[in-house]
């Protein structure tokens, strides 16, 4: 993979609080579900993309630590993502805001949600494991489209909230897709993660709520799953509102990552 293209080793992006944790992350955040998987993906080229290399891998952890992208977001249901950044993290671990994910399991070409409370300490300690970490910065449900039902008719929230308590994650929360599903996360967790971009703005409600109570926002689907006309454009506007904490996106391409960080470098 070619840096050729390689910001000034000044040009870094704004951290932001992640909610009362003490810590603070990156205006964006790698998604890394192209590291391990390569089926049923919803980006342009569709399936079947060669899987990048470890040194690959390598490079752009040391690539997006250099212009400051500290958050990453890997999930269960992203392939073999957990177990190949757990191998090739290293020392990088302790510079990384790991956000992780249950209640997906993606088996065979399909997926699969299981929200009780043996899946979800099951998950999050299959996670601890394969990120060879002793703490996950953050563990979100991975819900389905009822989120609502979910969330509140699921111990999915309460398992992780005692998983907290003894240790094994710093924060927790919910990938919603309903401002109620929205809300509810909010209500009861650290951290909501919505879909935001210039063509789908319906879940501002939840950032409005989430940022009074002092939640962290993570925003899914900033560039329109790879389909934004304008990418810097479309980076500008999904991190732009006030509630907004990290917005994640996903690439293996150097030169698409660093143009979506010089989007936000101010001169």
């Amino acid at each position: 993979m070619s840096m050729q293209t390689a910001l000034s080793p000044e040009c870094v992006l704004e951290q932001r609080p992640f909610a009362n944790t003490g810590r603070s992350v990156s205006v964006l955040g790698l998604g890394t579900v192209k590291f391990g998987r390569n089926q049923g993906v919803k980006y342009p080229g569709g399936d079947g993309f060669s899987l990048p290399s470890d040194r690959d891998i390598s490079s752009l952890l040391d690539l997006v630590l250099d212009h400051g992208i500290t958050l990453l977001d890997t999930a269960p249901a992203y392939g073999t993502s957990e177990e190949r950044l757990g191998t090739v993290m290293g020392a990088r671990r302790k510079k990384f805001f790991l956000v992780t994910k249950t209640g997906e399991e993606f088996e065979n070409g399909a997926s699969q949600h299981i929200f009780t409370a043996e899946h979800t300490r099951m998950s999050v300690e299959r996670s601890l494991k394969r990120l060879n970490t002793d703490c996950l910065d953050c563990v979100l449900v991975h819900s389905s489209r009822d989120d609502m039902a979910v969330l509140s008719k699921t111990p999915v929230l309460e398992t992780l909230a005692r998983l907290k308590e003894e240790g094994k994650l710093l924060s927790f929360g919910a990938s919603t897709y309903t401002v109620e599903g929205g809300k509810f996360a909010a209500d009861y967790a650290d951290c909501v993660m919505l879909a935001y971009n210039e063509s789908d703005t319906a879940m501002m409600p939840v950032m409005d709520y989430a940022r009074a109570k002092n939640r962290a926002v993570l925003i899914k689907k900033g560039l329109a799953s790879g389909h934004a006309g304008d990418a810097a454009a479309a980076v500008r506007f999904a991190t732009a509102p006030a509630g907004v904490t990290s917005m994640v996106f996903g690439s293996l391409n150097p030169a698409n990552i660093l143009a979506n960080i010089n989007a936000l470098i101010k001169d």
